[in-house]
């Protein structure tokens, strides 16, 4: 199963092609038990997401076409955005307000924050290449 949305190619560059999203969310915002999460971005960002897209079947620019993620790429990817952070922060303060109170519980969770922004940016680091969380462009 995998998760979709429509754009439309808006450049190309070597092996891939510039896609620029129609709308924000999943694509399924407006379907029967969607999030409504088009309405939500829409209000928080203006400006045109474009991603960058492997292009094997070198489509031409202006074309319109469906970019698909699997659907674990996306929990995925918001569990170490978001519970990562979060959690090393979290940690971080409790382990800080055990050795030293409220200072400590400060500095814990800085350092718990930094802590959780590096593992973050391992993780994408590690899953940059992994084919199954990358977009793909499907007729």
């Amino acid at each position: 199963m995998m998760s979709g949305a429509w754009g439309t190619v808006a450049a190309l560059d070597g092996e891939y092609a510039l896609i620029r999203m129609d709308d924000s969310g999943c694509g399924r915002c407006r379907e029967p038990g969607g999030c409504g999460g088009s309405s939500a971005a829409s209000f928080l960002c203006r400006a045109p997401r474009t991603f960058r897209v492997p292009n094997p079947e070198q489509r031409v620019i202006g074309e319109r076409v469906r970019v698909r993620v699997a659907e674990g790429a996306i929990g995925h990817g918001a569990l170490h955005a978001y519970a990562l952070p979060l959690l090393a922060l979290l940690i971080g303060a409790l382990a800080g307000s055990t050795l030293a109170d409220e200072a400590g519980a400060i500095a814990g969770a800085v350092a718990g924050l930094l802590v959780g922004w590096a593992g973050l940016r391992r993780a994408q680091r590690r899953n940059s290449d992994d084919p199954r969380f990358q977009p793909s462009i499907k007729s």
